[in-house]
């Protein structure tokens, strides 16, 4: 990116104030492929900020895929034999596969998700805080900001895993805003916001603020508080990622029973028979008797016999055994 100077500064002579005009160059030249990524950079911010909720394991993803990054840079800046002997490609491999695998791992684990999420909340709320306290005061010795820094991250780490939703609300509001806090800076052409933390934490005199400094750095709060009052009244209301985990394993362990269920034998069930209904009228009609007495009487049976056709029974239920008489006893017939 070529940019011409931003800071015009009248060296002060014999006699004269030191006096310092900050003119922000219209005609700033971009390189192509840095304003692509910045514009994709930007439009994620937007999303991040306003539909941040709505999208709780790509939040989770990316809050382990950028702490797991950030530290394979700064280890890279910290040991030169490193930078020096790999290539820019094997550097930038490395650090996508290790980026990646820690995303992976905070998107399926949702308590260290959760975690990361927490401590980068409260390193960026003391970071911002930070450099404009920076402007006015002097951040000296190095173990002010590192402490002041550390404990926030835990505090708000503390905070996240105690109430979730409303807390990783303002992280996907806040990290939103910061994306687009510093794509708008970039695209100003300063990109000055970066070069203050490293100021900071090097123990370097910062440079001033000029107005436009302070115009981009104002995004921050105001996106940040847009986005927390958008999530919680209209995209992420409703909505809650706990109930969603929970339905999701009840389903794992339908699916698992009913496969199981599948590998074992049944049983072997006997079939019973179907019972049979009993009715008042269940009874031998009178005619068919008598079509039996005249038969037995015409054959010249005995009386007993006779007596035994009049006495028969009928099991109507047979499964529990149950013998009514359908008559009652009739007399004897003599030949």
């Amino acid at each position: 990116m070529a940019v011409t100077s931003l800071f015009v500064t009248e060296e002060p002579g014999a006699g004269l104030a030191e006096v310092d005009i900050c003119t922000l160059e219209i005609n700033i030249k971009h390189e192509v492929i840095p304003s692509i990524v910045c514009s994709v950079c930007f439009s994620f911010g937007l999303i991040h900020c306003f539909f941040g909720y709505r999208c709780f394991k790509m939040v989770m993803f990316f809050s382990g895929f950028m702490l797991s990054s950030a530290a394979v840079l700064l280890l890279y800046h910290k040991e030169p034999v490193l930078d020096t002997q790999l290539g820019t490609e094997t550097k930038a491999g490395i650090g996508l596969g290790v980026g990646v695998l820690c995303g992976l791992m905070t998107m399926l684990v949702s308590t260290m998700g959760l975690l990361l999420s927490g401590l980068q909340l409260g390193s960026l709320v003391c970071l911002s805080i930070l450099v404009v306290i920076g402007q006015f005061h002097s951040l000296t010795p190095l173990w002010v900001p590192l402490s002041a820094v550390l404990a926030a991250s835990i505090v708000t780490a503390v905070f996240t895993l105690q109430w979730q939703k409303l807390f990783i609300i303002i992280y996907t509001s806040a990290f939103g805003a910061t994306t687009v806090m510093l794509c708008v800076d970039y695209l100003l052409g300063t990109f000055m916001l970066p070069d203050q933390v490293y100021d900071m934490l090097c123990q370097v005199a910062p440079r001033p603020f000029c107005w436009f400094n302070w115009a981009t750095t104002g995004i921050w709060p105001v996106m940040s508080l847009i986005g927390v009052l958008v999530q919680w009244r209209f995209t992420a209301k409703g909505v809650t990622h706990i109930e969603a985990s929970h339905k999701k394993q009840k389903k794992h362990a339908k699916k698992h029973r009913h496969r199981e269920s599948k590998r074992r034998p049944q049983p072997h069930r006997r079939r019973r028979p179907p019972v049979l209904k009993r009715y008042a009228g269940d009874v031998l009609a009178p005619s068919y008797l008598r079509s039996l007495q005249e038969r037995q009487m015409g054959t010249g049976s005995s009386s007993s016999s006779v007596s035994t056709i009049t006495h028969t029974l009928i099991d109507f239920d047979f499964e529990t055994g149950s013998m009514v008489p359908l008559t009652a006893a009739s007399p004897v017939f003599t030949v």
